[in-house]
C-alpha cells in the first residue's frame, strides 16, 4: 500500500505533473481533500523560502507528510526576474497570459533572450524539513507556441530543442524540466530513507 503524500499547492497544472512524476511510489492527494479554502501563503524572496513556508503552513495545519513546490523563470537580460514573483508577474491577480505578455513586451528589442526555470521542493514528515532542486536552462521564443503545459512554458525552448514547453506532450517535458529533475533528487532520497 502506498503512502500518502499530499501536495502543498493551488496550482491545478502543478499537480498534474506532481501525480505523474510520483504516482507511481504515492498516493498522492491534494489539499483540496483537506478541505482548504484558504490561499497557502508565498511572501518569502526566494523559491527556497517561498517552498519552505508552504510546507511549514500545511505541516502546522494538518500535521502530515507533505511536498510543496515553488518555481520560477529566471531571465538573464532582466537580472533574473521575474524569479520568485513568476506567477505575479504583470501583478494581482495571478494571470498566466498576462504574466507571459508582460515579459515578451520587457524583451522587446533585447537579443539576449537567455533564461532558465528553477523549482525548489520542501519534504515535510514527522517535524523534519527537506529541500531539493532542479533547474533547466534555454531561451525565451519571440512569440507563444503550443497549447500544452502552463504559465510560461509557450515561450519557453529548452537548450538543445527547436520546441517549447506548451509542444511538448507532458511525459517529454517531464523526462527534462526542472520539476522533474527536483524529483528526481527526491525520489532518490526516498529510496534511501527509511521515512515512509
Amino acid at each position: 500500500m502506498k503512502s500518502i503524500l499530499y501536495i502543498a499547492s493551488q496550482n491545478v497544472h502543478k499537480i498534474e505533473e506532481i501525480i505523474d512524476l510520483l504516482g507511481d511510489i504515492f498516493d498522492v492527494q491534494t489539499v483540496f481533500s483537506l478541505g482548504l479554502e484558504e490561499e497557502i501563503p508565498e511572501t518569502g524572496f526566494t523559491l527556497a523560502e517561498n517552498s519552505m513556508q508552504k510546507a511549514a503552513f500545511i505541516a502546522a495545519k494538518y500535521n502530515i507528510t507533505c511536498l510543496a513546490d515553488d518555481s520560477g523563470l529566471e531571465v538573464e537580460a532582466l537580472g533574473g526576474k521575474p524569479g520568485v514573483f513568476s506567477a505575479r508577474y504583470a501583478g494581482e491577480p495571478k494571470n498566466d497570459t498576462a504574466n507571459l505578455q508582460k515579459l515578451l513586451h520587457d524583451l522587446k528589442g533585447i537579443a539576449n533572450r537567455q533564461a532558465r526555470f528553477v523549482t525548489v521542493l520542501t519534504f515535510h514528515h514527522q517535524g523534519v524539513f527537506t529541500q531539493f532542486s532542479g533547474e533547466i536552462v534555454g531561451s525565451i521564443c519571440e512569440e507563444p507556441r503550443g497549447l500544452s503545459g502552463f504559465g510560461y512554458d509557450p515561450i519557453f525552448v529548452p537548450k538543445g530543442l527547436s520546441k517549447t514547453f506548451a509542444e511538448l506532450t507532458l511525459a517529454e517535458k517531464n523526462q527534462m524540466a526542472h520539476r522533474a529533475r527536483a524529483m528526481q533528487k527526491f525520489r532518490a532520497f526516498i529510496n534511501e530513507s527509511v521515512l515512509l
